[in-house]
């Protein structure tokens, strides 16, 4: 398998001008980190251009490569979270393991770790010894709880961050028990807030000249995504409890079963909107009354406005409900699962679900990049690759020779 070559500008047609290079061309990172936010972060960052090598333990690959479905013996989650890295091994207990990072740090902008706070250290390959070889360095350390505080120390997951945040506590109906998300919310929040972190620091060096230690706790970010939850009790010792799919600042807001066995999602955050939705169902009566005039109070009123649209929806056909909102301009969804979502006409023009070949399985689909720039677009160069496929390629790049490639395989340090 050909080994991939660092981002570069995309080829063009002779007699054209190039087109732009992606926005973060000629960036370096160096993904140490595994399951999920900071590898995720690595990968955001990957999508639009900067050059991502991906350093896994040389007997112990990256867990997700093992993690979900898998086809022909290949993980199919780490096609989507290794996309657009290059691969290679690295054992850095070891003494050429740590040498060679060092190496490798020097040349790089970016680290992203989420060893145990100490592991790094235990290493001597602490923030000290990282500066010192380069002061631009940007060293970003994904974990749980933080570098410091009496939970610091222990292992910390998404899930974890999904309980002790109050996401739990307000998910799910209200005579049930809490209910944590089918999939890692915590985890990906925290991705998004840690490549944003990386581009904050950066942004500071570009001033300074000097890098510095990003801290991301995993049980930080989901509490930004929460809201206004700890204001409220701080200054009116307000707690939500379990609503369900209903909502404690507005009505109608549920899920509907329709005539023929599906369901749909509607929405009223705004006044003209819940207004459209109660006439279209032939309550204009309620529309009338005082209460209906807050989102406050017709949540106060959820059981006389969910009775009268689930009702509505519940003797038409999904088709003949979704057509009706649009026309009347109110707001409502099918909920769909998978099936569907790769088949829904929006994401199809989008393009969110796009198409890449891969050397080891054809054909396959995943999400685009997150987003759309008009100038200078990312794009998926390529899937996740095996383990270590890029070894050789990285350290011949860093001026090894094949005898101290060889050494270091001698010593278990790749």
């Amino acid at each position: 398998m050909t080994a991939p070559r660092p981002p570069r500008a995309p080829q063009s047609a002779p007699g054209t001008p190039p087109p732009p290079a992606p926005p973060l061309t000629g960036l370096r990172v160096l993904d140490l980190a595994t399951l999920f936010a900071g590898p995720l972060a690595a990968t955001l960052l990957g999508d639009f251009g900067a050059d991502v090598v991906k350093i896994e333990h040389p007997r112990k690959p990256d867990p997700s490569r093992g993690h979900g479905p898998a086809k022909d013996g290949v993980g199919l989650w780490w096609k989507i979270l290794g996309r657009n890295k290059r691969t290679m091994t690295l054992d850095l207990s070891r003494p050429g393991g740590r040498a060679t990072l060092l190496r490798l740090a020097a040349d790089a902008d970016v680290i992203i770790e989420n060893f145990r706070p100490g592991t790094l250290e235990k290493w001597d390959l602490g923030w000290p010894e990282l500066s010192a070889v380069n002061p631009r360095l940007v060293l970003t350390r994904v974990t749980g709880f933080g570098q410091f505080g009496p939970s610091a120390h222990r292992p910390g997951f998404g899930t974890l961050a999904e309980a002790l945040s109050g996401f739990a506590a307000i998910t799910g109906e209200p005579d049930a028990p809490p209910v944590l998300p089918p999939f890692g919310l915590a985890d990906n929040i925290t991705a998004l807030a840690t490549a944003y972190a990386v581009l904050t620091a950066l942004a500071a060096r570009d001033r300074t000249g000097q890098g510095q230690v990003v801290d991301m706790a995993i049980i930080e970010p989901i509490l930004t995504v929460l809201g206004p939850h700890p204001l409220w009790y701080d200054q009116l010792g307000y707690v939500q409890e379990r609503t369900g799919n209903r909502s404690t600042n507005n009505a109608p807001r549920n899920t509907y079963r329709t005539a023929d066995g599906t369901w749909v999602a509607v929405s009223t955050s705004a006044q003209s909107v819940a207004e459209r939705v109660l006439r279209l169902v032939g309550r204009p009566d309620l529309v009338a009354h005082d209460w209906f005039g807050s989102g406050a109070g017709r949540a106060a009123h959820a059981d006389e406005l969910d009775a009268a649209v689930g009702g509505w929806i519940a003797e038409r056909s999904r088709a003949d409900v979704l057509a009706a909102f649009d026309k009347a301009e109110a707001a409502v969804a099918p909920v769909q699962d998978v099936r569907d979502v790769l088949a829904d006409p929006q994401y199809q023009a989008l393009d969110t679900l796009t198409t890449v070949d891969d050397p080891e399985l054809g054909p396959i689909r995943m999400q685009n990049v997150l987003f759309r720039l008009s100038a200078t677009p990312g794009a998926i160069r390529w899937a996740g690759r095996p383990h270590g496929a890029d070894t050789d390629a990285v350290l011949a790049e860093l001026g090894l020779t094949a005898a101290e490639v060889a050494a270091l395989r001698t010593e278990g340090a790749l």
